[in-house]
C-alpha cells in the first residue's frame, strides 16, 4: 500500500520516500487519462526512471530493505534528483561511503603537523590515501634510508611494493621483510581499492592502479580478487646498510576524512633493535632529511 510507512521517521526509508513525493510529477511523463493521487513521483515512477522493480522501492520504504548497493543508490539520487548534500546523506543512511569528486588531498592540517613534529625520535612519515609519501621526519629517513633520494613519483608504497620493470629508477629505501608478506601485499592492495571508492575520480589513483596491473603479476593477481581492507599495523625488519637489522612495529593511524595514512616505526624500548636505530639517528648526515622539510609535489599523468 502507498500510505504504509516504517515506524522510523528519519530512516532511510521514510527519506527516500519523503524525497520521492516532493517531487514534481511534470518530471515524468503520466499515462493519458490517468488520475493521479499521488503529490509526487509513485512508486512506479521511481523504480522506473532508477532502473529497479517497484518491488525493491516498497521494500525500502517499508524498511524491509536497508542496505542497497552504490550502484542502487547512485541510481536512486539520480531519479530522487538529489542536491550533494542529500546524495552524501542517502550514501551514509545505506551505509556506503559517499562519493567525492575531489582530488587526493596531499595537505597536512596544522594540528597533525605540530602532533608529528612532537613525536620525537621515532621514525614517521605520512601518505595520502593512494600511498603517495608526502612528508617524513629525520627518523625514518635514518631507518629507510632518504626518499628525497628518490623521484617524487616514485615514492609511494604500493610502488616500492610491487615494482614495475619499466621504472628506469629504483626506489632509494633500505630492503624491507614483513612477517607475512602475502598478508601485507593483500592489505595494501585492497586499502587502494578502497580508496577508489573514497576518491573515485581521481587522475593519480587511476594512473597508478593502471600501472601496477599492467606492469606486476602480484599486484594484478590480488587487485582481481576484489577484497577491499585498510591497512593497520605490522612487523617489520628494516636491513639498515650501516648498523645492521632493526625490527620494528609499524603501526598506521588515518587523518579522518582525507583519509592521510601516518605511519609510526617504534623499537622495543631498551631492545638492542632500540640501540641500532639511535645509532642509525647518530650516522645520518646533518640535513639529510630535516624533520617536517620534505614535501612532495603531486604528481599526475
Amino acid at each position: 500500500m502507498e500510505g504504509m510507512a516504517t515506524k522510523d521517521e528519519a530512516g532511510l526509508g521514510m527519506t527516500i520516500r519523503a524525497w520521492r513525493e516532493r517531487l514534481s510529477p511534470s518530471a515524468v511523463a503520466s499515462p493519458a487519462g490517468r488520475p493521479r493521487r499521488a503529490a509526487g513521483l509513485r512508486r512506479e515512477e521511481l523504480a522506473e526512471r532508477a532502473g529497479v522493480s517497484v518491488d525493491y522501492v516498497v521494500r525500502l520504504e517499508q524498511g524491509r530493505s536497508t542496505a542497497p548497493s552504490a550502484q542502487v543508490v547512485n541510481s536512486l539520487a539520480r531519479a530522487l534528483e538529489l542536491s550533494p548534500g542529500e546524495r552524501e546523506h542517502l550514501h551514509r543512511m545505506a551505509g556506503l561511503a559517499p562519493p567525492n569528486d575531489a582530488p587526493i588531498p596531499d595537505d597536512i592540517p596544522a594540528g597533525v603537523r605540530r602532533v608529528l613534529n612532537r613525536l620525537g625520535e621515532v621514525a614517521v612519515a605520512v601518505f595520502a590515501a593512494d600511498w603517495q609519501m608526502i612528508w617524513w621526519n629525520r627518523g625514518w629517513a635514518a631507518l629507510l634510508g632518504d626518499p628525497a633520494d628518490s623521484p617524487a613519483e616514485l615514492r609511494n608504497f604500493a610502488r616500492e611494493r610491487f615494482p614495475v620493470a619499466s621504472d628506469h629508477v629504483s626506489i632509494a629505501w633500505w630492503p624491507v621483510s614483513v612477517e607475512n608478506q602475502d598478508a601485507s601485499d593483500l592489505t595494501i592492495v585492497s586499502d587502494l581499492r578502497r580508496a577508489t571508492a573514497r576518491f573515485p575520480h581521481d587522475v593519480r589513483l587511476a594512473e597508478l592502479i593502471r600501472v601496477l596491473v599492467a606492469g606486476n603479476a602480484t599486484f594484478a593477481r590480488l587487485w582481481a580478487s576484489g577484497t577491499v581492507a585498510a591497512h593497520r599495523e605490522e612487523h617489520k625488519t628494516i636491513e639498515h646498510p650501516g648498523v645492521g637489522p632493526v625490527e620494528v612495529d609499524c603501526d598506521v593511524l588515518t587523518d579522518g576524512e582525507s583519509e592521510l595514512k601516518i605511519v609510526i616505526l617504534t623499537t622495543v624500548p631498551g631492545s638492542a633493535d632500540e640501540a641500532r636505530f639511535r645509532r642509525a639517528l647518530a650516522s645520518a648526515a646533518d640535513g639529510t632529511a630535516a624533520a617536517g622539510a620534505r614535501m612532495t609535489a603531486r604528481t599526475t599523468s
